[in-house]
């Protein structure tokens, strides 16, 4: 299913969630603030607070302290003007400074301070199961396997916050296509990579939230190949850094975040729906479906609204109405006709 443009009175109209040149913050906006630090007196008091409290003061300012070893690139795409959101875009530094990635801790700022030595290189990923043509690719196989486009996507928190992030990659139906989905598929799951020696989270379920590792995930064959399903492999027009998912993640921007598993190794194409983690978890809280729904609230989280991350941290967030499937109804609503979204969470 994909986005049309549409024609009114002979002129060309983009969708409603179409993002304006203008609107979208240059990268440089979101560069190192120390001079703010230094400008409240902060940099010797700073010296003696926790390392926890560090983080947190310097998240609010997208401060460049813990500078990242990890090298992300830059990377040639398409800007596609049919997938972009009306919203102004969340800085860089808060996207990648405010994470949910359990593997490296459970705070929002955990994996960006413990996940800068992740390697990526070698990597493969797996497209196996009810497949005509299985494939393992490298990295040089998932750049190349088809035009790297961008796409900015709102993505909505369980907890009740959200970002838009303009993604780079490519349409998860072409990487299927190329494995060629045999008609008897009905799901799709994913799996992220399990190696407890780079992912401290996953020593032990304690460490990583009560989660049994590896991580998994799941959609519908009907999900999967719908044009909005998207294989990220970078942000803001580079390669994704580690506590984004690098190298490879899913982004599925009408359900909660925790669908969009994140350094993903293996996708096996079945005839049945597959196990997810945090169903696997708390199944009274998180369902397979997991579509973002102002109606039906979490059992902590009412989710009829939300705190959209901005430049100025918590302090400045703006609380917003939350839209049934995240605003992509027009997309996706069609995917669930006659199914109860109250019980099939």
């Amino acid at each position: 299913m994909g986005f049309n443009r549409r024609f009114t009175k002979g002129i060309l109209t983009k969708p409603s969630w179409d993002i304006k040149d203008q609107q979208v913050t240059p990268e440089s906006v979101f560069n190192a603030r120390r001079s703010i630090i230094k400008a409240m007196g902060l940099g010797a008091i700073g010296a003696s607070l926790p390392g926890h409290v560090q983080a947190g003061l310097f998240d609010l300012f997208g401060s460049d302290a813990n500078q990242s070893p990890f090298v992300t690139t830059n990377l040639t795409f398409a800007k596609n003007e049919l997938y972009q959101a009306t919203d102004e875009l969340t800085p860089y530094e808060k996207v990648t400074r405010h994470n949910n990635f359990y593997e490296f801790g459970t705070s929002k700022q955990d994996p960006v301070l413990n996940a800068q030595s992740f390697k990526v290189d070698p990597w493969q990923l797996k497209i196996e199961g009810l497949v005509d043509n299985p494939l393992t690719l490298d990295l040089d196989d998932i750049m190349k396997l088809a035009p790297l486009e961008e796409r900015t996507y709102r993505l909505r928190c369980v907890e009740a916050w959200s970002m838009v992030v303009p993604w780079v990659g490519f349409p998860l139906a072409a990487l299927l296509k190329k494995a060629g989905v045999k008609s008897s598929a009905t799901h799709v799951a994913f799996e992220t990579l399990f190696d407890p020696e780079q992912m401290p989270g996953q020593k032990s379920r304690l460490m990583g939230g009560g989660i049994h590792y590896p991580y998994v995930e799941g959609l519908t064959v009907a999900e999967a190949m719908n044009d909005l399903s998207f294989m990220a492999v970078g942000l803001y027009g580079k390669t994704l850094p580690p506590q984004n998912g690098a190298p490879i993640r899913l982004v599925v921007p009408w359900k909660y975040g925790f669908k969009s598993i994140k350094s993903i190794v293996r996708i096996r194409v079945m005839d049945r729906q597959p196990p997810t983690s945090w169903n696997q978890l708390a199944p009274h809280e998180y369902g397979f479906y997991a579509n973002v729904n102002p109606r039906v609230n979490h059992p902590r989280w009412s989710q009829a609204s939300e705190r959209r991350i901005g430049e100025g941290g918590l302090f400045s967030a703006t609380r917003i109405p939350t839209l049934p499937f995240n605003g992509y109804g027009e997309q996706v609503a069609d995917l669930y006709k006659g199914l109860d979204l109250r019980v099939n969470y």
